[in-house]
């Protein structure tokens, strides 16, 4: 047990197998030389991070847990204009419900993608399908992320955020959305598989009505949640006691993670994001226990 809180962790992390540029044996090296005492790969749609991690070989120093992040609709009561994310911790990777409502979500990235290029052609930036490919394999989960960073490498933008402030974030004019699960059906597919389910990032929805956080983390909770995304570095000290206070009220376990993608996100360093970020290790001790 870390009496003193001199541990840290992340319990957000992407690797090459959705839209992070490090491999998963690559993630658990910097983990070990960072001295994190647990992490968590927690890529999008995908368990094929985790998978390869725990093939990979986790050194005894560093804990770690099977993850995702599974894209969602918000609930029909609390419409959102940002991220919907659930993360699930401590998975069945090898579950076959998991695995099957996954393959749809895959095929539905999959798809958009031809879309976004033909929105790309038409506004005058010449990229292909074939050149994604080219570029970045075609293993993963290829998507916007993967777009974006063709376009920075052709030099029709400067950076990756330029890429989804300009054309693909949503309302833009590449803009092309995909199919989500529903957010019922994600905490669903999680629980069955012997995951926690924590509502990611909650500092990035946009509520279209102004609707409170709580009502969503109550509405949530009904669902079957189990913890709230409480440390980010997007969170604001106040941010962090708003969702802190919510974790409390309803009974619900705190995590904290970077989101870490690698070169994709440069300023975003694993463990300590932008260099004053850090997440305690009694956490994991709590994630555990209740798992």
């Amino acid at each position: 047990m870390d009496c003193n809180g001199s541990l840290h962790i992340d319990l957000h992390i992407h690797s090459d197998a959705s839209d992070g540029t490090l491999s998963p044996a690559e993630i658990i090296d910097m983990a070990q030389k960072l001295n994190l005492a647990a992490i968590a790969i927690t890529d999008h749609d995908t368990v094929d991070g985790s998978k390869a991690a725990v093939r990979s070989g986790i050194p005894p120093s560093v804990r770690f847990l099977p993850g995702i992040e599974i894209s969602a609709d918000p609930p029909p009561s609390f419409p959102c204009a940002g991220s919907f994310h659930i993360l699930g911790y401590r998975i069945r990777v090898d579950d076959p419900s998991l695995n099957q409502n996954l393959t749809v979500l895959q095929e539905a990235r999959r798809n958009r993608n031809p879309q976004i290029i033909e929105r790309l052609n038409s506004l005058g930036m010449d990229i292909s399908s074939d050149e994604l490919k080219e570029a970045f394999g075609e293993e993963g989960q290829l998507g916007r992320p993967h777009i974006a960073r063709l376009l920075m490498k052709k030099k029709m933008v400067a950076s990756v955020s330029e890429a989804f402030d300009k054309y693909l974030g949503k309302g833009k004019p590449a803009y092309q959305d995909k199919y989500r699960c529903g957010c019922a059906q994600a905490v669903e597919l999680i629980r069955n598989a012997g995951g926690i389910p924590v509502l990611a990032h909650p500092a990035l929805l946009k509520p279209t009505l102004n609707q409170p956080v709580g009502d969503l983390i109550r509405i949530l909770k009904n669902m079957g949640l189990s913890g709230i995304e409480v440390f980010y570095p997007e969170h604001s000290r106040g941010q962090t006691a708003l969702y802190a206070d919510l974790a409390a009220k309803y009974d619900l376990l705190m995590t904290g993670g970077t989101d870490f993608h690698g070169s994709v996100k440069p300023d975003i360093r694993m463990g300590t994001g932008r260099g004053n970020f850090s997440v305690p290790y009694i956490l994991y001790e709590k994630l555990i226990a209740a798992a």
